[in-house]
Parts: structure tokens; sequence; C-alpha cells
């Protein structure tokens, strides 16, 4: 994480909207999270403007959400973050800034999903309804999407990685679950739209089971599998199989491969994370190391029968 210089305060971000969108300027205003990209404040009941803040890449991110997803909502069965307002780069913050329809609900990464079954079916439709073929301008992928074994030196640095630090029981049933999802076909379909950051932290449960998801900052189109990962990162045991039952089209053995993939690296991403944040270093979420390491123990099991 890059931290920018600004300090973004509840003063500045009145002051923008004083600037640029007056009549929301007196509504209520709190910090909500502070993500890899954004911060994120609540503004009033109903709204919440997101800050580009911890890297140079999230305005670039904002104006894609803010094309993107007006388009994507009306067809997808969960709430989502919609923009409303685009606010400019100006001398009193020289980046751009968004408004966006607020979505309640607790992140999973807090609040896990103990439904299962109702978690597998939401789940599994919400991508089915995402999933439509993109057209010719949708955005790439930033780090995923593409061929998996591209990622074949990310996956050994974070394996090598988390084993030194004790974080991994057996390495070698990680590496076997990876290298057969990496020796899998590519996807030969049309390029998709995808969420292309399903972890925990980015999907809202209330009552047990999903309610919302959040931070397409990643959208993009490509192969369903990286978002298809999602089955072991977020639901609870025993409830894969349901969500592939659920999901339309039925996803296809090779698919099923890559996905697995996707999710080792996204497991392993989210040990690291969680571990630093136990450790209070820069960047760690103490809270997701849990579901990260269940998730590794789902992707794992086949490999220890």
């Amino acid at each position: 994480m890059t931290v920018t210089g600004i300090d973004i305060t509840e003063d500045l971000i009145r002051d923008l909207l004083r600037e640029q969108q007056p009549d929301l300027a007196d509504r209520p205003l709190k910090l909500g999270a502070l993500g890899w990209d954004n911060q994120v404040w609540r503004l009033g009941d109903d709204l919440a403007v997101r800050m580009p803040w911890a890297t140079e890449s999230a305005d670039a991110l904002l104006r894609k959400e803010h094309a993107w997803l007006p388009l994507l909502a009306p067809h997808l069965p969960l709430p989502i973050p919609v923009p409303q307002r685009l606010g400019e780069p100006s001398e009193r913050f020289p980046r751009p800034w968004l408004v966006t329809t607020w979505v309640p609900g607790e992140p999973a990464d807090r609040a896990p999903a103990t439904r299962p079954a109702e978690a597998a079916v939401t789940l599994a439709r919400f991508l089915t309804a995402l999933h439509r073929p993109a057209p010719d301008g949708a955005p790439a992928g930033r780090d995923r999407g593409g061929p998996l074994a591209e990622t074949a030196q990310r996956f050994t640095e974070a394996l090598a990685s988390a084993t030194e630090l004790g974080l991994i029981r057996d390495p070698e049933a990680v590496r076997a679950v990876w290298e057969d999802a990496a020796a899998a076909p590519d996807w030969a379909g049309p390029r998709l739209w995808l969420h292309g950051d399903l972890h925990p932290a980015n999907i809202l449960t209330a009552n047990g089971t999903f309610s919302g998801v959040i931070d397409f900052g990643d959208l993009f189109a490509g192969d369903p599998a990286c978002d298809l990962a999602a089955a072991w990162i977020l639901l609870p045991d025993g409830a894969a199989d349901l969500f592939h039952e659920t999901y339309r089209p039925g996803p296809d053995t090779a698919t099923l491969r890559r996905a697995r993939g996707w999710a080792v690296l996204r497991a392993l991403a989210g040990i690291h994370i969680g571990d630093a944040g136990v450790h209070g270093r820069p960047g760690g979420k103490p809270t997701w190391g849990p579901p990260a390491h269940a998730a590794l123990a789902r992707l794992t099991a086949a490999v220890h029968r």
C-alpha cells in the first residue's frame, strides 16, 4: 500500500461536496472503511463517498466503476454500490472521487455466512447473472483472468513465504492443487463480465447469508474461473457442490480445476494479509486469516484423501 499524502478528513469531503455536489453537502458523514485503494465514507442513510487514498491506480478504478456499474446493476440479484455522481479533480483534491449507493450488511470476513444452502444458491445466482458476455470495450484484468500458468512465480513466492512463516502445514498438498489447475485447458469461451476480487471483505452478509457485493474496482472481462474460486473462499464447508449445481451454465471440469487454482492464490494472499494484521505490519487485516486458512483446508482436503 502507498498511502496518499493528502489527509482525507470529514472536513475535506464536505468541502468537496459543497464545491461539486452542494445538494449532498449537509448530509451526515462518517468513515465506513479503509480499503486497499479507497476510503469509504457513509453519506446519510443511502449513499457513500469513495475517496482514493492508498494506490495510484485507484483513480482509474473509480472511473471504471462509474462507466460500467450502472449498466450491470439492474441485471444483478444482489445490491451493489451503484455510482451516482463523479467528483472531478480540483485544487482542493487533485484526484477523482465517487458518490455511490450505500450497500448495508457486514463484511463476510467479520460475519461469515452461516446458512450454507442459502448462501450457495445466492452466490450462484449472483454470478450467473453477472457472468454475461462483455462488449469489446470491456476492461481487462490487472493481474488475473489470463492463463493460470502465468501466475507461477507469484504462486511459488507466496507459498514459499507462507511456509517459511509456519503458516502452511502441508505445502506439497497446496502445490498439487495449484499445479493441477495450471495444467487445465485454458478458457475458450467468450469474455464474461467478472467481479475479479471476490474475497470475504468484498461480500456482505445479513442473517447468515449474502446480502450484497461491493468494491468492483477490479471489474473486468475474462475467464469465469477467476470468480468461481469464490465457492471455496466464501462458502461454509460442504456448500460448494450446491453452488456448482445452481450456477448456470454448469461449469465444466477444466473450469473447476482452474477455479481451484485461483482460489489457492486468493487463500495464500489472505493468509499473508491476516498474518500481517496479527503482527501489526502495514496493510495487515487480522480478520482475513481465518477464512483464508479455512479455504485452503477445503481446497487441499481431496489431496489428503
